[in-house]
């Protein structure tokens, strides 16, 4: 019996100023049909990465007066690192976990709890036509799918590990203008743009597609 294990849905890159400035979505494993398709639109998914920030600011304003509560409502470690953890449950497939650089550029990464399925085997399964398939599954392959499995919040801790690194290495490029992409610049300065790299959106998507839980590098 194949079992559901959680996969990314969605990578954002949100500016120091809350300016959006990447995002890359992923397909998901469909039961019903045993095909893989994303969740959500593209404005759909873009809403959600915008209504992390609200949650980014009061973890962050808890975490400078002190600590950060913790899930029974105590105290936790102040957040140091930069890793916000879970942000917030969207519905019963869909959590968003959120990590903020020391200049304020935000990585959100929205994780489908049954995104892809393993197979008895072990072969993890990316449904009809997807990377990773090892034989098609049949239709109503769905019927004999075991509910999907737990995710740590350090589960996600490579991913964002990979992501700083692919923005830092996007900083580093000298035809990259960090300023072109902040919203806060004088009339006609042309700010608030979008990373069109495609190296960097190549990354974003190697990084997604790479990723599972248990994963310890990217």
């Amino acid at each position: 019996m194949a079992t559901a294990i959680p996969s990314i849905a969605c990578l954002g890159v949100i500016g120091r100023n809350n300016n959006p400035l990447h995002i890359t979505i992923f397909p998901s494993y469909d039961a019903t049909t045993n095909t893989r398709a994303p969740l959500r639109t593209p404005l759909q998914f873009s809403l959600l990465l915008s209504s992390t920030l609200d949650v980014f600011e009061t973890r962050a304003r808890r975490g400078g007066s002190g600590a950060q509560s913790g899930p029974a409502g105590g105290s936790t470690t102040p957040i140091v690192t930069g890793d916000f953890g879970l942000l917030h449950a969207v519905d019963e497939r869909l959590a968003a976990y959120g990590f903020e650089t020391n200049t304020g550029v935000k990585f959100v990464a929205v994780v489908d709890m049954r995104g892809r399925i393993t197979l008895p085997s072990g072969v993890v399964n990316a449904g009809v036509g997807g990377a990773g398939e090892k034989g098609g599954m049949g239709a109503g392959a769905g019927a004999g799918i075991r509910g999907g499995i737990g995710l740590r919040e350090t589960d996600l801790r490579v991913v964002f590990r990979a992501m700083q690194t692919a923005y830092v290495r996007l900083l580093q490029n000298p035809f990259y203008d960090p300023d072109e992409h902040a919203p806060l610049m004088p009339a006609g300065g042309g700010g608030g743009k979008r990373i069109t790299s495609r190296k960097f959106a190549e990354e974003m998507r190697r990084i997604g597609e790479s990723w599972a839980p248990g994963v310890t590098s990217l």
